[in-house]
């Protein structure tokens, strides 16, 4: 735990690519999370493990090249101005994902990146139902009761928004997270 005792928020590849979700309720509260988190200056830091970025980048390289092109330069802003910190894992982290009786029955990634988030002292932002389904781990659901209420949409600086928008041509179905 930092000495300000604040959790160290991390993120996943479903929280990212969330805010490209074909679901307008996950895809609203993605992008209020990060445009929160903008606005929030270096208070909104998030972390992302190595692998959810790369599973990020997995994702988008299904697409045909035009899309991509679209896509990448919101990313490639979006990383550098919010200053996300991306993180390997440790040799605790595998062990920790190996063993913690609550990680049991998850797939491998969300195991490790668990064990990263217990490790130091976070809390995961998520959109993944396996993780938000189960009350005993350290994550906070972006639709924090499952509700698909109607929410306003948040806006990034507008250097940003416009290639947010320019981006969306890359939609993704919210359960292939």
């Amino acid at each position: 735990m930092r000495s300000d005792a604040r959790p160290v928020v991390f993120v996943d590849a479903t929280l990212f690519m969330g805010m490209h979700s074909k679901d307008d309720a996950v895809r609203l509260a993605a992008k209020a999370f990060f445009a929160g988190r903008l606005a929030a200056g270096d208070a909104g830091g998030v972390v992302m493990s190595w692998e959810q970025v790369g599973r990020c980048d997995d994702l988008v390289w299904g697409y045909e090249r035009g899309v991509q092109d679209e896509y990448y330069p919101f990313m490639d802003v979006l990383h550098t101005d919010l200053a996300i910190e991306r993180a390997g894992y440790t040799e605790d982290d595998i062990r920790r994902a190996c063993t913690t009786p609550a990680f049991d029955g998850l797939p491998t990634h969300e195991r490790l990146l668990l064990a990263q988030v217990v490790g130091r002292g976070g809390v995961l932002h998520t959109a993944s139902p396996r993780l938000t389904g189960k009350a005993d781990l350290p994550v906070v659901p972006i639709v924090p009761d499952g509700s698909h209420g109607t929410v306003a949409e948040a806006s990034f600086p507008p250097y940003l928004e416009d290639l947010y928008q320019r981006s969306l041509v890359l939609t993704v179905v919210s359960e292939n997270l």
